[in-house]
């Protein structure tokens, strides 16, 4: 069986990345969650958080078989899996996150499979279930959408990761 430590993906319950990583370094496997400093502004202040860069998202550095026990912490959800088993992440990549999320350059992640022209929905929110077109993801998570029935052009202030494609 593999001794060697690897770095895996953890799909998480939402807004739970942190917490679980806490959880997981506390009992002694080594998890990373990627996070920026970003200025938030609420109506009487403003503030600096370190927020979630891919969420939903930790990766832990565990052997191969201590796949249950991470799966038994609370807010971890499943492994991503990859070929029939849970996809390895290099260590090059986990070292390249290190690096960029420490230059404190700001960063957008977008999902990969989103591409414009694609029929899309909306899965959470106010504005589950509206079906339409993509037409642009720009880089503040604003998303235009062509809705089909009343011939009409929306921009919407969404997050792309609410989105799925429809087919």
């Amino acid at each position: 069986m593999d001794q060697t430590l690897h770095w895996y993906a953890v799909y998480t319950k939402s807004r739970q990345e942190k917490k679980l990583a806490a959880t997981l370094a506390e009992r002694g496997i080594e998890a990373y969650v990627p996070v920026q400093k970003t200025l938030r502004q609420w109506s009487d202040r403003k503030k600096v958080v370190d927020e979630v860069l891919i969420r939903s998202y930790v990766f832990v550095r565990i052997l191969p078989g201590q796949y249950d026990t991470v799966l038994g912490y609370r807010g971890a959800v499943r492994f991503i899996w990859f070929n029939g088993k849970p996809a390895m992440i290099p260590d090059q990549q986990i070292l390249l996150l290190k690096l960029v999320t420490g230059t404190g350059t700001e960063i957008t992640v977008l999902p990969s499979n989103l591409e414009p022209g694609m029929p899309v929905r909306v899965i959470a929110g106010p504005l589950a279930g509206i079906t339409g077109e993509l037409i642009n993801i720009d880089r503040k998570d604003q998303v235009v959408v062509r809705i089909d029935h009343i011939n009409t052009l929306l921009s919407l202030t969404i997050s792309s990761h609410l989105l799925e494609v429809v087919t």
